[in-house]
C-alpha cells in the first residue's frame, strides 16, 4: 500500500471515529470532510486510483455524504427510541467501515505495488516497438481472405546509463494485465495499476557505442500471454549486452495491439475428442510460431544492412543469435532451433516438444527448465497430473534430450509452478510465490538464462552451469539429460 493510500485509509478511519463517537460540531465536521476530499483529490491528481482500494473509496464516499448530512440537518432533542436507533445506525456504520477497510487491506496485500529488481549489468535499457508484416505468408487464422501474417515486436537494446537518466522510465503496458486476466480468469481491472509500475526501460535512446555490435536473442511468450510477461529476464539480459526481441504471436498471444488501432485477441482452441488431435493441433500452432521466429530473424538481417530508423544498422551480431521462451514459447524455441541453424542456442522454460524437434533432436546447445510440480507429473505413480502435462511429453522429452548432438541441460526448480518463470511472483507474492521469496524467484530464472547464453552465445564459461549451487538450492540438474558433448 502506497503512502497516499495509507493516508486515505487513516483519514477515513478517523472520520468514522468522529462520526460514531463525537457529537455534531460544525467546525470539526468541516475539517474532517475537507480532509477526506483533499486526500482523495490528492490521490487522483498526484498518483492514481486502483481497484484494490475501491472499498476504501466507498468508505470515504459514505463518510463524506454522512458529514454533509450532519451539517445540513438541524440539531434536535433525542428521544429514547431515536437514541436506540442511532446506536444501531452507528454500529452498522462501524461494521461497514471496518469490513470495507479490511477488504482494501487484503486486496492491496494480495496485489501490492512493487519495484522491479535492479538489473545487474552495466547497460541501461532502451526499447522500440515495430509492426512487421510477412508478405510471403497468408494469415491462416484470419476470417478475411488475403490477410498476411502480422506481428508486433519490441526490441530492447543496450543504452549508456548517462543517456537513459535523461529520459522517463516506461511502465508495464496494459497487455500484461490483460494476459494475467486471461490466464487466471481474474478481472483485468484489478491489474490496471500495472501501467503505473515503472520498469528500467526508456524510449527513444540511441544504442550504446561501447561495443561495435551486440548478440541477439529472440523471446517468445506463452499462449494467452504477452511479450511483456518476463521484463525482469529481458532487462537482465540487455543490461549485460544483449539485444532482445520480444515477439507477440497474433491469435495465440493474449492481445496484440497494432499502431493503427486494431487489436487481435486470443482465439481459444476448439475442443478435441482425442489427445492425438490436440497434439497435431499444437504441432501446427508451434509451426506458425517457429515461422514467425525465422521471419523476425530475416527482418533483423535486413535491418542490419538498412534499418528504416537507422538504429540497428551494423549493430546486430547475427553470427551469435539465440532464442528463449516460456510454455508455448518454449515449444516455439525448441522447434525454431530444429528448423533454423542460424539460431545458435536456446532455452525452453517448461515448453512442450511439438514438430520436427521431437523426432530429430537438436544440433545446438539447449537448456530445459522445469518446475517441481510438473516434474512430479512425469512419475508413473502420480495419478494427479499437473494441468500443463500431456501424455506424449515424456517420450518427446526423452527423444529430444537423447538425440541432440550438442550440450543439453535439464534443470528442475522446486517451489516453482508453471507461471513462476514470468514476473508473476512480484505481482502477487501471496498468490504466486507462497513458499519462496519473490525476488529470489525472479533471480533464479534470469540468472540461469543469462548464464546459459553467456556461455553458449558469448563463449564465457559459467560456473553456475557446472552443477548445484548453494545460492540456488531449489535448482537441481538431472544427470541423465544434462550432458556436455
Amino acid at each position: 500500500m502506497r503512502t497516499i493510500e495509507i493516508a486515505l485509509l487513516l483519514v477515513s478511519l478517523a472520520a468514522a471515529g468522529v462520526m460514531i463517537f463525537e457529537k455534531k460540531e460544525r467546525r470539526l465536521d468541516i475539517a474532517i470532510l475537507s480532509s477526506l476530499v483533499f486526500v482523495v483529490l490528492l490521490l487522483g491528481t498526484m498518483d492514481h486510483f486502483r481497484m484494490q482500494m475501491l472499498p476504501t473509496y466507498l468508505v470515504a464516499l459514505i463518510l463524506s455524504i454522512g458529514f454533509m448530512l450532519r451539517m445540513i440537518k438541524p440539531q434536535s432533542k433525542v428521544r429514547l427510541q431515536t437514541r436506540f436507533k442511532k446506536y444501531v445506525e452507528k454500529g452498522l456504520l462501524a461494521m461497514v467501515v471496518m469490513a470495507l477497510t479490511a477488504g482494501s487491506m487484503i486486496l492491496t496485500h494480495v496485489l501490492p505495488t512493487f519495484s522491479l529488481p535492479e538489473p545487474t549489468g552495466k547497460y541501461a535499457i532502451g526499447t522500440i516497438s515495430r509492426h512487421l508484416t510477412d508478405p510471403s505468408r497468408d494469415e491462416t487464422l484470419s476470417e478475411a481472405p488475403g490477410d498476411k501474417r502480422e506481428l508486433m515486436v519490441n526490441v530492447w537494446y543496450p543504452v549508456d546509463p548517462d543517456v537513459a537518466k535523461q529520459k522517463p522510465k516506461e511502465s508495464y503496458p496494459a497487455e500484461l494485465g490483460e494476459a494475467i486476466s486471461l490466464v487466471f480468469g481474474i478481472p483485468k481491472q484489478l491489474f490496471s495499476y500495472l501501467t503505473k509500475i515503472p520498469t528500467h526501460v526508456v524510449q527513444g535512446a540511441e544504442i550504446s557505442t561501447t561495443e561495435a555490435k551486440y548478440p541477439v536473442l529472440l523471446f517468445s511468450p506463452g499462449v494467452r500471454s504477452t511479450r511483456f510477461q518476463s521484463m525482469t529476464a529481458v532487462e537482465e539480459l540487455v543490461s549485460h549486452g544483449y539485444i532482445v526481441v520480444g515477439m507477440d504471436h497474433p491469435y495465440s498471444s493474449a492481445n496484440v495491439s497494432f499502431p493503427d488501432g486494431r487489436n487481435i485477441s486470443y482465439t481459444p482452441e476448439p475442443e478435441f475428442t482425442t489427445s492425438a488431435e490436440l497434439y497435431e493441433n499444437n504441432v501446427k500452432g508451434v509451426g506458425i510460431r517457429a515461422a514467425d521466429s525465422r521471419f523476425v530473424l530475416d527482418t533483423l538481417t535486413r535491418w542490419n544492412t538498412q534499418d528504416p530508423n537507422q538504429l540497428f544498422e551494423g549493430r546486430l551480431d547475427l553470427e551469435h543469435v539465440g532464442i528463449f521462451g516460456h510454455s508455448y514459447g518454449g515449444a516455439t524455441t525448441a522447434e525454431t532451433l530444429a528448423q533454423d541453424k542460424r539460431f545458435k542456442a536456446g532455452v525452453s522454460l517448461e515448453g512442450g516438444f511439438w514438430g520436427t524437434v521431437a523426432h530429430s533432436g537438436l544440433q545446438q546447445p539447449f537448456m530445459y527448465m522445469m518446475t517441481g510440480t510438473t516434474a512430479e507429473s512425469l512419475k508413473p505413480s502420480v495419478t494427479q497430473k499437473d494441468k500443463v502435462f500431456y501424455s506424449e511429453f515424456a517420450p518427446d522429452l526423452n527423444a529430444v534430450m537423447t538425440k541432440s548432438q550438442n550440450d543439453t541441460y535439464y534443470l528442475t526448480v522446486d517451489q516453482f509452478f508453471h507461471q513462476s518463470f514470468t514476473d508473476l511472483a512480484l505481482i502477487s507474492p501471496s498468490l504466486f510465490a507462497k513458499h519462496i521469496d519473490p525476488v529470489h524467484n525472479i533471480d533464479i530464472t534470469r540468472s540461469y538464462v543469462r548464464a546459459f547464453f553467456d556461455q553458449y552465445i558469448k563463449g564465457k564459461q559459467q560456473p553456475l552451469l557446472n552443477g548445484p549451487s548453494p545460492e540456488y538450492p531449489e535448482v537441481s540438474f538431472d544427470p541423465n539429460y544434462t550432458k556436455r558433448k
